[in-house]
């Protein structure tokens, strides 16, 4: 009886096992199929995930509806009045070489301490090409009228002199702009609208000064919004100002609908500041104009190794005169120079940009202009340009932290490579110009470009 039971017991647990065994066999073989497909699938599909194509991205502007309420204090009232260029296909000095097929990519080549770097002075040369011809072609910008009887025709109209000193960027581009092909007078064919006011100019007016300038642009932008439909179709978000001054931070705390919609062109493009939004906003060089051509001088008379000239007005130019003030070969000045400016720029090969009261100051254009290969201690700086010029290109950038290492890091630049920084140099210098008629690729049709760049893809038509 005792035998029969265990036989019996075996049995059962044999049964068991085998019918568990059969039960997880199941979805052991259900994962196995399951992989296989998978695999297949992705081998069979595997094509759609190869192709590369080009892609163009258009900023679409946010809309919404303007609430603007009416200005406490309307001292600032305004009274309000209800031929293409050809792009050149080779180079002849004043633009870029069009690319070959095996240029179209960046050139990645290795320089003789093993780092690599991009060479091309363009991010996408041939995508820069086409869109500079399209803008050239169909881009339009409609401004405000405003008359010589205008209470502020001063900060208003564009200046009837030839713009001069470190905030001249702003009047250059207002004066070019309203002379060139690029303005309508049909707004339902505008891209862009201009609100024309000139910060630098209100500055200096005794009726408003530096005080008075956010009542200004709240009072404009509430006279505009009732004297036009534009604005409030679109918050302000297809609007643009252009500012040079650092005070234009400031301007518009009482008009945040310029702020956050509008187009902000600024040399001041500190993207550390909640005023200025990168990819919205643009950055412009601040430029002292020259109406000389450029001088050539050979690499071999440029025998000192950095320099640099200014008031001792940030931390960190305190920084560099403490670190390197009595410095043999890196030259850092306040003061009055001994020797002209324009000599000690063409007598170096490194010019440093260093952070003043604010992020931007006209030593880039400075450098450029005279050869010099610009190195920025600038932290947080939008440098201009930067949506079409590979800046590591043409210049180098230091952390400000890194100054007690600045020799070193300069030192470490191999021959090879600064020869590319230096040829580089002399190929953008003409993107840092400004010209009383406009020259192709100068910084007026640089601006227009980064401003073609934000243009709205799509266009509100107007209510009737």
């Amino acid at each position: 009886m005792a035998r029969s039971s265990l036989l019996l017991h075996h049995l059962s647990r044999r049964r068991l096992r085998n019918f568990f065994g059969g039960f997880l066999f199941i979805p052991t073989s259900l994962a196995l199929i399951t992989s296989l497909f998978i695999l297949f699938y992705i081998s069979s599909t595997s094509n759609l995930f190869i192709q590369h194509q080009e892609t163009r991205i258009h900023l679409n502007s946010p809309v919404a509806s303007s609430k603007l309420n009416p200005p406490t204090n309307s001292k600032y009232t305004n009274n309000f009045s209800s031929s293409s260029s050809s792009l050149p296909k080779q180079s002849d000095g004043e633009g870029p070489v069009q690319p070959s097929e095996s240029q179209r990519s960046p050139k990645l080549q290795r320089s003789s301490n093993g780092d690599y770097g991009n060479e091309e002075v363009y991010h996408a040369t041939q995508i820069f090409l086409e869109d500079y011809k399209e803008m050239i072609k169909s881009f339009k910008i409609y401004i405000y009228p405003h008359g010589k009887g205008d209470r502020f025709a001063n900060a208003l109209l564009p200046v009837n002199f030839e713009p001069g000193g470190n905030y001249a960027s702003e009047s250059y581009f207002k004066k070019v702009l309203t002379k060139s092909h690029f303005i309508t007078k049909d707004p339902s064919a505008a891209d862009l609208f201009y609100l024309p006011f000139s910060i630098a100019t209100l500055r200096h007016d005794r009726r408003v000064g530096v005080g008075g300038i956010p009542d200004f642009i709240k009072d404009y932008i509430f006279r505009i919004s009732r004297s036009y439909p534009f604005w409030n179709r679109t918050a302000g978000a297809d609007h643009f100002y252009v500012a040079c001054h650092s005070i234009a931070k400031v301007a518009m705390e009482k008009a945040e609908e310029v702020k956050f919609n509008a187009i902000q062109v600024v040399c001041s493009s500190n993207y550390f500041l909640a005023g200025y939004v990168p990819h919205k906003d643009a950055s412009m060089p601040q430029i002292w104009p020259r109406q000389v051509e450029p001088p050539s001088l050979g690499l071999s008379k440029r025998k000192k190794l950095a320099f640099f000239a200014g008031a001792i007005n940030s931390p960190v130019r305190q920084n560099l005169l403490q670190v390197w003030r009595n410095d043999s070969e890196i030259f850092a000045n306040y003061g009055r120079l001994r020797t002209p400016y324009s000599d000690a720029l063409l007598g170096s090969k490194f010019c440093l940009h260093v952070k003043g009261f604010e992020v931007n100051t006209a030593r880039i254009g400075d450098s450029l202009f005279y050869g010099c290969v610009p190195v920025i201690l600038a932290n947080h700086y939008d440098l201009p340009f930067a949506d079409i010029l590979n800046w590591k290109s043409f210049s180098i950038v230091v952390d400000t932290i890194d100054i007690p290492l600045l020799k070193k890091i300069l030192k470490g630049v191999s021959h090879e490579r600064y020869l590319m920084l230096h040829r580089n140099v002399l190929k953008v210098r003409k993107h840092f110009r400004w010209n009383p008629f406009p020259v192709e690729y100068d910084a007026f049709y640089m601006v227009m470009y980064e401003l073609w760049l934000r243009r709205s893809s799509v266009r509100i038509p107007l209510l009737n």
